[in-house]
C-alpha cells in the first residue's frame, strides 16, 4: 500500500509494482510518482509507526502483522492495527497506548 495516500486520499490506496522506492530495507510501493517523490522527501513522516507492526501489539509488548486496511492517523504519524476488533480497542485510550506503545518500541523486536 502506498504510505503517502493515507494522508492525501484518506484511505489506503494499493501501490503499483513498477512505482516503487527502497529505503530501510523494505521495498515501498506508491500509486504515483508525485506520491514517491513525497515520501523520499520526507519518509519517516509517511513511514507506519513500529515498522508496520499492529500498534496494539506493540502497545501489549509483542509484535503482530498490521493490515493496512485498519489505520488511523493521530498527531499526523500512521498506526496499523491487525483487525477492526483490535483496533476498537486500541481507539478507547488512544494517548495512553501510543505512550506504552513508543516505550515498547524498538525492544519488542528482541522478544
Amino acid at each position: 500500500y502506498d504510505p503517502v495516500a493515507y494522508f492525501t486520499e484518506g484511505s489506503p490506496v494499493e501501490g503499483r509494482r513498477d512505482i516503487t522506492w527502497n529505503w530501510k530495507g523494505a521495498t515501498w510501493r506508491f500509486a504515483s510518482e508525485k506520491n514517491r517523490e513525497a515520501c523520499k522527501a520526507t519518509p519517516a513522516g509517511y513511514a507506519p509507526q513500529y515498522g508496520g507492526h499492529c500498534a496494539w501489539a506493540v502497545t501489549s509488548g509483542y509484535t503482530a502483522k498490521g493490515d493496512p486496511k485498519y489505520w488511523k492517523i493521530v498527531n499526523g504519524k500512521l498506526y496499523l492495527n491487525y483487525n477492526a476488533k483490535v483496533q476498537s480497542d486500541w481507539e478507547r485510550d488512544i494517548p495512553s497506548q501510543i505512550a506504552k506503545g513508543d516505550k515498547n518500541w524498538p525492544t519488542v523486536l528482541n522478544k
